[in-house]
């Protein structure tokens, strides 16, 4: 073997992982980076890339983890982003640009000649032995890590139940063919019939870009020669990770989730600095509160601010509701002295995962956002859905059909609902205040999806803990990380 060589074999395996930017893609890819840095702290680097300003992001998450000297490990670095026509100067989060101008931001992002330059620069510099890229953008990484020799497996912040409906409908091409306003059972698929109104469908799938034969053909080479990456666990997903192997569209799956846990203890009652929502919630009895947050990316109109807090009073239970800032809405006329102490409104960041583990809470009204899906999955908490965007229609009939966790908060037939938000009908106060007051009532549906959640919560955490299917799948990706490696070493030697 040459020195050089013989120097490469002994030094550790440098891994660079690069997301989208969207904070719901940064956080699991950056908890994937401390799983990997955990799981062979002697062997491997793991290393966040992204733009300058989302690098707080990636600290914030890797802080949660301390005291881990797993977390202290995991590098960051970052790279430009480009200067974008019509967006202020630092603003490179989907969750910071305004509603109008993310086709500007997730534009960039897929644009090659905008992206790639900062990109490759940083690829050739740390010269990583392996990249785990973002499944939805920067499909020229892939490109790169060829011309490297290195492996490339796409990493999906999805589920594998969204991602195979997706792509069963994509590949079939069955929706293009749909009547106007009609709906589309999803092929070819396991489990319980799931059909969908177009209108619950991305702009993906309903106007499927044009694309070039040549990289989707580079596109499934990669997926068949690097492998496929979600955030889930086997025993949440069984039926549909087997499909899901059984198409062939990957060499390999990893199913490494829930990435998030283990989960930091909950604030205690006596810390200082423990959050007000937290200690409102202590006030509480068990199971009594619903819970209600629309992730990163939801932007309700005031109006349908209004019919939401109208509702949640009309329910008469108590509730715990975190809004995305929004500068000029503010509750109807008098609501805060009705509604009193039964209800708590925040404004901006709360501590979602000491809220779904605190025992006064008894329901989460959710957009269906996977990272949500499996924050609650593991707190053991039912959910009311309202998905608004991308693949959540598809994954809010994962919770309510497939392992039945929940109810729709909107009922089938009641009105039109979209992933667009100019179709998205406005939901009344008087469906919101019914659909709550009769999911959390004693006896109700709440308690038998509080059931089911319950059984589903031990199976997430046993999944990410030592001898568990997701541990496994982490030393997995390692070991074949490593192969290629030796691999690669074993043929410049030769």
């Amino acid at each position: 073997m040459a020195p050089a060589a013989a120097e490469q074999s002994k030094s550790k395996l440098r891994i660079l992982l690069m997301p989208f930017f969207a904070t719901s893609h940064i956080l699991p890819i950056t908890d994937l980076a401390f799983h990997l840095a955990a799981a062979r702290p002697d062997a491997v680097e793991a290393i966040v890339a992204t733009t300058h300003a989302n690098a707080s992001i990636v600290h914030s998450a890797l802080a949660r983890r301390e005291p881990s000297i797993h977390a202290a490990k995991v590098k960051v670095t970052t790279y430009a982003f480009p200067a974008v026509d019509g967006l202020p100067p630092g603003v490179e989060n989907m969750s910071t640009v305004a509603a109008a101008d993310g086709w500007r931001l997730e534009a960039a992002a897929a644009t090659e000649s905008t992206m790639r330059p900062a990109q490759e620069r940083l690829i050739r510099e740390i010269s990583p032995d392996a990249i785990v890229s973002d499944l939805h953008f920067f499909g020229w990484i892939s490109a790169i890590a060829a011309e490297l020799g290195i492996p490339c497996p796409l990493f999906s912040v999805v589920g594998i139940f969204p991602t195979l409906a997706t792509w069963r409908l994509a590949l079939l091409g069955r929706v293009k063919d749909a009547p106007p306003g009609g709906s589309v059972t999803i092929p070819e698929f396991p489990g319980p019939e799931i059909s969908l109104p177009v209108t619950e469908m991305s702009d993906f799938l309903r106007n499927p870009p044009v694309f070039d034969p040549e990289l989707g053909a580079q596109y499934m080479m990669l997926l068949k020669s690097s492998g496929f990456i979600a955030n889930t666990f086997v025993d949440l997903e069984r039926e549909y990770c087997e499909s899901f192997d059984g198409c062939g569209y990957a060499k390999r799956t990893y199913c490494v989730g829930p990435l998030a846990l283990p989960m930091p203890p909950p604030a205690a009652a006596s810390a200082p600095d423990r959050s007000a929502c937290l200690e409102w919630l202590d006030t509480m009895a068990t199971h009594s509160v619903v819970y209600l947050c629309f992730g990163s990316l939801t932007n309700f109109s005031e109006a349908q601010l209004d019919e939401l807090a109208l509702g949640l009073e009309g329910s008469g239970v108590p509730f715990l509701w975190v809004v995305r800032v929004k500068k000029t809405w503010e509750p109807p006329a008098g609501w805060k002295d009705r509604v009193g102490s039964r209800g708590m409104l925040v404004t901006g960041w709360a501590p979602q995962t000491d809220i779904l583990q605190h025992p006064s809470v008894g329901a989460f009204v959710t957009q269906c956002g996977w990272n949500s899906v499996l924050e609650t999955i593991a707190a053991g908490v039912p959910v009311l859905t309202w998905p608004m965007l991308f693949e959540q229609f598809i994954t809010e009939r994962f919770m309510t059909r497939a392992i039945s966790i929940g109810e729709r908060l909107w009922p089938e037939g009641a009105g039109v609902r979209s992933t667009k938000y100019e179709e998205h009908e406005l939901v009344p106060a008087k469906a919101i205040a019914q659909s709550v007051a009769k999911f959390m009532e004693r006896g109700g549906a709440a308690e038998a999806a509080r059931k089911r959640v319950k059984e589903l919560s031990p199976k997430a955490h046993a999944a990410i803990a030592e001898g568990g299917t997701s541990r496994r799948d982490v030393h997995q990706l390692i070991d074949d990380f490593m192969a290629a490696r030796a691999s690669a070493v074993g043929t410049t030697s030769s």
